[in-house]
C-alpha cells in the first residue's frame, strides 16, 4: 500500500467525523510517513510502519468519542458539606498525598541513580582500558617489555569488560525509559477512567 492509497482508505474509514478532523488526521499521518521516507524507508515500508488503517481509524474514533463524552458530561458542583470535609480532613489526606508522592519520586530517583552508577562504572572501565593501553605502549617503548605486555593485557581485559558493561547500560536505560512511559500511561489512563465514571 502506498501513501495515496493509505490516505484514501483512512478517509473512508473516518467517515462520520468532521472534515476538519479528517484533514488534521490525514496531515498528521502523511507527515509521519514522509518523516520515515526521509529516514531512508521505502514508501511501502513507511506506510506499514505507521500501522494498519483499521487500527488507526478505530483509535481516532475512540478518541473522538471520548472527547465527545467529556464535552457532554455535566459539571458537578461541590456541595458545602464536601468542602467542609475536605478542609477538616486536609491534615490527613494532604500529608498522605505528599508522603506518597515523595516515596514515588524517591524510588524513581534511586532507579535512575543505579543506572547512572552503572554508566559511570562503564566509563571508568573504558577510560582505564585506554590508559592501560597507552601505558603498555609507553613501557614497551622504554624497554620494559614485560610491564608493557602486562599493561596491554590489562587493557584488553578492561576493554572487554567495558564492552560487556556497555550492553548492560544500554539495556538498563531502555528498561527505565519503558518503565517511565508505562507508568505515565497508567496514570493518564487512571485519570481518564475516573473522568468517564
Amino acid at each position: 500500500m502506498n501513501k495515496k492509497e493509505f490516505a484514501e482508505d483512512l478517509r473512508k474509514k473516518l467517515s462520520g467525523l468532521s472534515e476538519k478532523e479528517i484533514e488534521e488526521q490525514l496531515d498528521f499521518y502523511s507527515e509521519m510517513i514522509d518523516d520515515r521516507i526521509e529516514e531512508g524507508s521505502s514508501e511501502e515500508d513507511a506506510v506499514k510502519a505507521v500501522g494498519s488503517v483499521n487500527e488507526i481509524a478505530n483509535r481516532i474514533k475512540n478518541d473522538a468519542d471520548f472527547l465527545e463524552k467529556a464535552k457532554k458530561k455535566p459539571e458537578r458542583r461541590i456541595k458545602a458539606w464536601e468542602i467542609v470535609l475536605l478542609v477538616l480532613g486536609s491534615p490527613i489526606w494532604l500529608s498522605l498525598a505528599i508522603a506518597a508522592f515523595s516515596v514515588i519520586v524517591s524510588l524513581y530517583a534511586v532507579i535512575w541513580s543505579l543506572v547512572a552508577v552503572l554508566v559511570s562504572v562503564w566509563v571508568s572501565f573504558a577510560a582505564s582500558a585506554l590508559g592501560a593501553a597507552v601505558a603498555g605502549v609507553a613501557f614497551a617503548a622504554t624497554g620494559n617489555a614485560l610491564s608493557g605486555i602486562a599493561m596491554i593485557g590489562a587493557s584488553l581485559f578492561l576493554a572487554g569488560t567495558a564492552i560487556f558493561l556497555f550492553f548492560g547500560c544500554k539495556g538498563s536505560i531502555k528498561g527505565c525509559i519503558v518503565m517511565t512511559k508505562k507508568t505515565v500511561l497508567k496514570i493518564v489512563k487512571l485519570f481518564k477512567s475516573k473522568e468517564l465514571a
